[in-house]
């Protein structure tokens, strides 16, 4: 499913992925509302939606297709390849990025990245190590992606939950995002590249 609100740029990658044998296009989409109407309909392996859309973002996008399906793949598609962009959109759950100025054999060969279960991220993504976490922060972090509450992980690490509370906030700081949830939706995502 291709969500995008240029519908030359639409059309163009829907024409790039039908030419191939490998794949087909289930739906379109030029909106976020559009986009979450369809989504339950069609089901796609493999959702690539714009960040920039009219009535709000990709990440509403993939935050609705992970509501549908918690296992969804999905690709970002942009003109930009900025870390914040990088950043948000692995915060989301995305397996990758793909910019829009890429030839079309590139978003052919990305697509079929991710299904087959990889990441394509631009080089020099962010991972862990970039966000300069200190070894406190890595396992509230970790913590964080298994699900625990901010008391559960004081009782781990023997601190105070008041400390922990001021962590995350360095923590979501240092990440840009504004929400715990997306910090675990960010290492279900890291974790789910490491295992495929």
């Amino acid at each position: 499913m291709i969500v995008d609100d240029h519908e030359v740029v639409r059309r163009g990658i829907v024409a790039v992925i039908d030419a191939d044998a490998r794949l087909s296009v289930v739906a379109e989409a030029s909106t976020v509302g559009e986009a979450k109407r369809r989504l339950p309909a069609v089901h796609p392996d493999i959702l690539v939606t714009d960040l920039q859309l009219p009535d709000g973002t990709g990440i509403d996008v993939m935050n609705a297709a992970r509501q549908e399906n918690e296992n969804q793949t999905m690709l970002v598609l942009t003109s930009f390849n900025d870390d914040a962009a990088i950043r948000e959109s692995r915060a989301a759950g995305a397996s990758g990025l793909l910019l829009k100025s890429v030839r079309s054999n590139e978003i052919i060969s990305t697509i079929i990245k991710v299904a087959n279960g990889e990441t394509a991220w631009p080089a020099g993504g962010t991972s862990e190590d970039e966000f300069d976490f200190s070894a406190v922060e890595r396992r509230i972090v970790e913590y964080i992606g298994d699900g625990l509450a901010n008391r559960e992980i004081a009782d781990q690490l023997g601190v105070a939950e008041k400390t922990v509370k001021n962590r995350i906030t360095g923590i979501l700081h240092k990440m840009g995002l504004q929400r715990r949830t997306q910090v675990a939706a960010w290492v279900v995502s890291r974790r789910r590249a490491d295992w495929k």
